[in-house]
C-alpha cells in the first residue's frame, strides 16, 4: 500500500471505530473492512512493527480495524456441506472472519487433517502447516517457516522466517486493548513443545526456546551466562535477546515456611547462547523441509 492509501484507510478506520457501539454503521463499513483484511493477507500492512529502536509496537488502528470487522460482520453457518450432512460437524461464526481460501499458488504447504488460517492473516509462501494448526486473524507468519501439530498463532501475533513453532507451542493473541505489546518471534527461533509465549513478549533472532518454557510479560527470566535477570519494565516487554538458549528452571520460595516445605517455582533460565553445536543438534530442520 501507498502512505497516501495507509493513511487514507486509517481515517476511515479511525472514524467509523469512533461510532458509539450500539449505533448503525454506514454502508461503506463492510468494504473498509474488507480492503484491511485484504492488505493484512498481503502483508502491505500489519498488526505491530519495528521501529528504529527495535522495539516492536502495535499498531493501534489496525486493530481497531479488525475488532470493527466483527462488529460489522453477522453470524452465519460456515459448515461444509458434505460434512455438516454427513457427521454433523457444524461451524458458525462472523461472515467477515472465514477460513482463508488458499490455492496451490500460494506456495503454503497445509497438510490433511483439520489446520485453519482465518481471514485477515499473512502467510507466506514456504510456509508449512502441520495439522492441526491455526492462524487467527491479523498475524503475520514469514517464509520457510514450519507450525506443527497442535500449535496456535495467536491474533496478531508477529513471526518472522525460518521459525519452527514445535507442537502445541502457543503464541498469544493480544487484540485488545489496542495498544497491548504485541507477540513477537523474529527470523530463526525454535520453539519447543508445549512452550507458551503470551503478551509483551519479544523473541529476538536465533533464540531457543525449550519445551516446557512459559513467557510473558510478568516473567523474570535468569540469564546464568551473564549473571543478570532479564524483565519487563516501564511498560516494555520482556525481551529475550538474539541466540539465547533459554529451558524451563526454578528457584526456590523466600518464605521459612515455603523452604522448609521445599516448595520452588517454575522460572525460565537463560543457560546460553547458541554456538555451532547447539546449531548442529537442530539442524534436522532442514530436512523437515
Amino acid at each position: 500500500m501507498t502512505s497516501a492509501a495507509t493513511g487514507e484507510l486509517e481515517r476511515q478506520v479511525e472514524a467509523l471505530s469512533a461510532i458509539a457501539p450500539g449505533s448503525s454503521l454506514p454502508h461503506n463499513a463492510r468494504s473498509v473492512v474488507e480492503f484491511l483484511l485484504a492488505a493484512l493477507e498481503e502483508g502491505t500492512l500489519r498488526a505491530a512493527g519495528r521501529v528504529s529502536s527495535g522495539n516492536w509496537n502495535a499498531v493501534a488502528w489496525v486493530k481497531r480495524g479488525i475488532l470493527l470487522g466483527f462488529r460489522v460482520g453477522v453470524m452465519v453457518d460456515m459448515s461444509p456441506q458434505a460434512s455438516a450432512a454427513r457427521d454433523g460437524f457444524r461451524f458458525f461464526d462472523k461472515d467477515t472472519y472465514p477460513p482463508r481460501q488458499l490455492g496451490i499458488s500460494d506456495g503454503i504447504r497445509v497438510v490433511p487433517g483439520g489446520s485453519s488460517i482465518r481471514r485477515g492473516a499473512f502467510v507466506a509462501s514456504g510456509v508449512v502447516c502441520m495439522p492441526p494448526m491455526y492462524i487467527n486473524v491479523g498475524a503475520h507468519v514469514g517464509s520457510g517457516t514450519m507450525i506443527d501439530s497442535h500449535a496456535l498463532v495467536g491474533s496478531c501475533a508477529q513471526v518472522g522466517q525460518r521459525v519452527h513453532l514445535s507442537a502445541a507451542a502457543q503464541l498469544g493473541g493480544v487484540l485488545e486493548p489496542v495498544n497491548a505489546s504485541p507477540v513477537v518471534v523474529e527470523d530463526d527461533v525454535i520453539v519447543g513443545g508445549n512452550c507458551g509465549i503470551y503478551e509483551g513478549t519479544v523473541v529476538r533472532k536465533g533464540a531457543v526456546i525449550g519445551a516446557g518454557v512459559v513467557l510473558t510479560r510478568g516473567t523474570p527470566v535468569y540469564d546464568l551466562e551473564r549473571q543478570i535477570v532479564h524483565r519487563a519494565e516501564s511498560g516494555k516487554a520482556l525481551v529475550i535477546p538474539e541466540m539465547a538458549v533459554v529451558v524451563p528452571g526454578a528457584r526456590t520460595v523466600k518464605s521459612d515456611w515455603g523452604q522448609s516445605q521445599g516448595i520452588s517455582l517454575q522460572t525460565p533460565v537463560m543457560v546460553k547462547y547458541r554456538d555451532e553445536k547447539t546449531d548442529a543438534a537442530t539442524a534436522l530442520e532442514s530436512w523437515l523441509r
